[in-house]
């Protein structure tokens, strides 16, 4: 995934490579046979699922869309949220340090041929759901969750509410 301009300037402006938490947008995107687009990913040679960051004031839905036209030149249109989940933090061979809230969109296809549109990606094809080929579970739960179109947004529970530190107070 390409490094947007507003994360350059915000590491470059005083950030560093700290940890940014930031949205990201994964996008499981269906045709009308029911098979699912994936991406073979340059810097790491693995299947993926589409996702990217949003740009500043960008929609989910609208990220979704421009990500997977940037990336494969299939259009396509947004659906339903799938999932939303904190990731654990990563950090990248230069040592900058990201954590992720992903939020998963069903997509399905409405035109253009699937094929590598930018530099990001190797290879791009339609695979049936319980044919794809090796996947990080990441990619593989998201393809389940939303092949399930009777599925609600899944999400990780809450536990409780933390109690307050100190004397309790009752408010009036």
């Amino acid at each position: 995934m390409a490094t947007p301009d507003f994360i350059r300037e915000l590491r470059g402006g005083g950030l560093g490579r700290g940890l940014l938490f930031l949205p990201g947008v994964t996008a499981i995107v269906f045709d009308d046979e029911g098979r699912v687009l994936l991406g073979r990913r340059s810097d790491t040679g693995r299947w993926a699922v589409i996702g990217g960051i949003p740009e500043p004031g960008e929609q989910p839905a609208q990220c979704a869309v421009r990500e997977v036209y940037e990336e494969t030149a299939v259009r396509c249109v947004a659906e339903r949220v799938v999932l939303v989940e904190t990731r654990e933090p990563i950090t990248y061979p230069n040592g900058d340090v990201c954590q992720f809230l992903d939020i998963t969109l069903r997509c399905r296809a409405v035109g253009g041929r699937a094929r590598v549109n930018d530099d990001e990606s190797l290879e791009v094809d339609w695979f049936e759901p319980d044919a794809l080929p090796p996947l990080e579970e990441f990619g593989r739960t998201r393809v389940k969750l939303a092949a399930d179109k009777t599925a609600s947004t899944w999400f990780a529970p809450a536990g409780p509410p933390a109690a307050p530190a100190g004397p309790s107070q009752s408010l009036r």
